[in-house]
Order: structure tokens, then C-alpha cells, then sequence
């Protein structure tokens, strides 16, 4: 039988079944397999694929889309990889195509490696901002927060979804309400019984990833990471906005060095909706 060109290969939805194939897709590409990740992603938003006639994926991406389910306000793009032998041969650009396509009139986001950013930008996205991913083992010192944290309880997340709605500018509630069961951690900062920010910390591989990360300004954001850090003996990653320079700063004089840039890019929007000044950092670059 002769071997069906990558062409020809159909473009499907992925579902949790696929999820043992698509850690292998990030293990093939050096990526580490981050099964828990693509356990969320599959599950909150839609995973689309090709599969490959030899066994396993040639390549895949997610789409993670916020608003109203009949009217999506903005779709996030993520995981797009491609295997390794199948690489430079179009099937990323056929993918993309295949999932710009489907999603329509929706407004996209994406974070790019400087690796994917020629792609996207051949297919219309625009650079609309930067994120800075830091490491490492956090360090206390200096000033103790003056802001309160605590852990959140199920009384907290009616007015974290009001948060987060009004700083993300869409509504997020099937990720939001899915943080509890998938992060280790889910604090929040209040003044006056008045919910200020809040933050997650969840496992992936060997690290704990802070995020989503929406705080009334920069010290509160330091309070919110400082009291994670306090309670996980793993080091911390996060994607910071660099605009917000002083919590970037911050957090490398506390043990975390920058690892990669990323680029912000959008597709039909100018940039993103929302207040910037309070959305310090992503759940994860994969869903924005």
C-alpha cells in the first residue's frame, strides 16, 4: 500500500483519548510530555490532530475558546507542534489554516516562540505584546506583603469569576471553575472583604506554574506569588507581561531567571481585550 501523502491526511477533534498520543508529540519535539496540561486543554476547550498512518500524531494544536458558547468573544490557540519527521513539510501551516478557518469571525490569541512567530505572521496574526517565561527556585526576602492572601474556598469563586471577567474582558467560567480540581493551589488577595486578585499554582512536571495571575497592582501580585512560593517545595514558573517591569524584576532578585520571550499575537483584534494593568500573567500560554 502506498503511504497517503501528509495532504491527504484529514484534519479530526482530538478527545482525552488521545491523550497518551499528544504528550508523545510533545516528548518527540523535546517538549516535556505535560500530560496534565493537555488533560485540562482537552477537556476545557478542543483539541484538533493528524493522525499518522505509522501510529501516534503527526501533529496537533488546542483552541480554548471564552464567551458566550454560541458566539466565542476570543479563541486561544496552543501546543502547536508537529513530529519531528514530519517536520518543515507544511503540516503546521495546513493545521493552522484548518483551525482559523473553523473558528471564523472568532478573534484569536496566541503566544509565539520565536520559532512559530514566521508562521503565524505568513497567516495574518500580528505581534500585539510580549511575555518574559522565568524559573527557578523562589527565595524570600526584603519587605513582608503588606496584602492579605488566603486560600480560596467555594464561597470565593462567584466573585473571582466577576473578576476575572472584568480584567480578562470575556467570560472564562468553564476554565475558572475547573482551577480548583486542577491546580494545587487557588489563593486570594482581599482589602475590606473585597477580593483584590487572585492566583493558582499548578503542577507541571517538576515545577508548579503560577497562573492565572490578576492582581489590583503590583503589590498585590507580589503577595499572591510570595504566598504560593510559601507552600510548595517546587521551583516556580510563570509568563509574565513585560510591561509589568517591576514584578519582572522582582521576581529574578527572588531565584527566578528568565528561561524564553515569547510574542503576544493576535488575530482580528488589535490587542487584547481587557485591563492589561491587572492580567500579570496567563493560566498557561496555551490558553491565554
Amino acid at each position: 500500500m502506498p503511504t497517503p501523502s501528509l495532504a491527504s491526511l484529514p484534519i479530526r477533534r482530538l478527545t482525552l483519548r488521545d491523550l497518551t498520543a499528544c504528550a508523545d508529540l510533545s516528548e518527540d519535539r523535546g517538549w516535556p510530555r505535560e500530560e496534565h496540561k493537555w488533560g485540562f486543554l482537552l477537556t476545557a476547550g478542543k483539541g484538533y490532530g493528524i493522525d499518522d498512518p505509522g501510529g501516534g500524531l503527526v501533529s496537533a494544536c488546542t483552541v480554548t475558546e471564552y464567551g458566550p458558547p454560541e458566539r466565542p468573544s476570543l479563541a486561544a490557540i496552543g501546543m502547536v507542534l508537529v513530529a519531528e519527521r514530519h517536520a518543515r513539510q507544511g503540516v503546521g501551516r495546513r493545521l493552522m489554516r484548518h483551525v482559523v478557518a473553523a473558528l471564523g469571525t472568532t478573534p484569536l490569541a496566541l503566544h509565539a516562540t520565536p520559532y512559530g512567530r514566521p508562521l503565524y505572521e505568513e497567516l495574518g496574526f500580528k505581534t500585539t505584546g510580549r511575555a518574559e517565561m522565568v524559573r527557578g527556585r523562589f527565595t524570600p526576602g526584603g519587605p513582608e506583603p503588606r496584602t492579605t492572601t488566603r486560600a480560596a474556598t467555594a464561597d470565593d469563586l462567584a466573585a473571582i469569576l466577576r473578576l476575572d471577567e472584568e480584567v480578562f474582558g470575556t467570560d472564562r467560567t468553564p476554565i475558572i471553575t475547573r482551577l480548583p480540581a486542577f491546580a494545587d493551589q487557588l489563593r486570594v488577595a482581599e482589602e475590606n472583604g473585597r477580593l483584590i486578585g487572585y492566583a493558582a499554582a499548578w503542577p507541571n512536571m517538576d515545577t508548579h506554574v503560577v497562573g492565572p495571575l490578576i492582581a489590583r497592582d503590583t503589590e498585590t501580585a507580589k503577595a499572591l506569588i510570595s504566598s504560593l512560593a510559601a507552600r510548595t517545595d517546587r521551583p516556580l514558573r510563570t509568563d509574565i507581561d513585560v510591561r509589568h517591569e517591576e514584578l519582572l524584576a522582582w521576581a529574578k532578585a527572588h531565584g527566578l531567571a528568565s528561561i524564553a520571550p515569547n510574542a503576544v499575537m493576535t488575530y482580528g483584534i488589535t490587542e487584547l481585550p481587557g485591563d492589561w494593568n491587572r492580567r500579570f500573567a496567563p493560566l498557561t500560554v496555551a490558553a491565554g
